[in-house]
C-alpha cells in the first residue's frame, strides 16, 4: 500500500455532494485515510450536487477531487437522467415498496468500477461510498449484499488482487444507520451541511425543491435528530 507524504494510507472516496457522501468524506479522514474524492458528472438532472461537492472537498481538504465524466442520458431509463417527472410528496410507505424511477440502472456499479480503477492506480486498498439500507428509497445497489458481491467481484479484476499485493475493501461505515444517525455522526466530525446537496430536482441556485424522496428523507432526518437543516436556513425555507 501506498502512503502519502504525511504517512497516511490513501483512499477513493465516492463524493456526490451529498449529506450521505460528505459524512463519508469525514469518516475516512478519522479513520486515519488520506482522501482521493470522486464525482460523476453523468448526465444528472440535479448537475448542481457536483458545485456542492467541490466545496466539500475543498473544505474538508482532500488529496485530489476528481470529477469524471460519462453520460447516462445515453440509456435514460430513470428520472434523474431522462426526461421523466421527479415523483413528489410520497408517504414513508410509498418509499418503502418497489424501486422508484428516480433509481438510476446500475450507477453504483458503474461508480464503484472508476473508484476500482483509481484505487488500483493510486496503490490504495480502500474504497469509501456513502450507501445507505435504512432511510432510502429502495435502490438495489444500496444493499450489504450488493457491496459484498461487489467487493468480491474486484478482487478477482484487478492485477493486484490476483498477484496476492492488495485486498481490496469497499467501506460503507452508513450502510446500518439511520439518517438521524448518519446526520449526529457528521456534526461530530465537523460536516457543514450547508455546502450539501441533496435534492433530486433542485433549482438553477441549488434551492431544494422539498418534496423528492431525497429531500423528504433529509427533513425527517433532521426532524429526528431535533435539529434545523442548516441548508434551509441558508435559502431561508421554513
Amino acid at each position: 500500500m501506498v502512503e502519502s507524504v504525511l504517512g497516511r494510507p490513501p483512499a477513493v472516496v465516492l463524493l456526490s455532494g451529498g449529506l450521505d457522501s460528505s459524512t463519508v468524506l469525514a469518516i475516512a479522514r478519522e479513520r486515519g485515510f488520506e482522501p482521493h474524492a470522486l464525482s460523476f458528472r453523468y448526465g444528472q438532472r440535479h448537475v448542481h450536487e457536483l458545485t456542492a461537492a467541490d466545496v466539500v472537498a475543498r473544505s474538508q481538504g482532500v488529496a485530489r477531487h476528481i470529477t469524471a465524466q460519462i453520460d447516462l442520458r445515453e440509456f435514460g431509463g430513470s428520472a434523474l437522467t431522462a426526461d421523466i417527472d421527479v415523483p413528489k410528496g410520497r408517504t414513508a410507505g410509498e418509499m418503502a415498496h418497489g424501486i422508484p424511477i428516480t433509481y438510476v440502472p446500475a450507477r453504483n456499479t458503474v461508480f464503484l468500477s472508476f473508484a476500482l480503477a483509481w484505487a488500483e492506480t493510486l496503490g490504495s486498498s480502500d474504497i469509501f461510498i456513502g450507501v445507505n439500507a435504512l432511510d432510502y428509497s429502495g435502490y438495489p445497489d444500496c444493499r450489504p449484499e450488493y457491496i459484498a458481491a461487489f467487493e468480491a467481484m474486484a478482487n478477482l479484476a484487478t492485477q493486484a488482487g490476483v498477484e496476492g499485493t492488495q485486498r481490496l475493501k469497499i467501506h460503507a461505515p452508513l450502510i446500518h444507520l439511520s439518517k438521524e444517525q448518519i446526520i449526529r455522526e457528521g456534526l461530530r466530525l465537523g460536516v457543514d451541511y450547508a455546502q450539501t446537496s441533496s435534492c433530486y430536482d433542485p433549482g438553477s441556485d441549488g434551492r431544494p425543491c422539498g418534496g423528492c424522496d431525497s429531500c423528504l428523507l433529509r427533513a425527517k432526518g433532521f426532524a429526528d435528530a431535533g435539529l434545523i437543516d442548516p441548508l434551509n436556513v441558508r435559502f431561508g425555507i421554513g
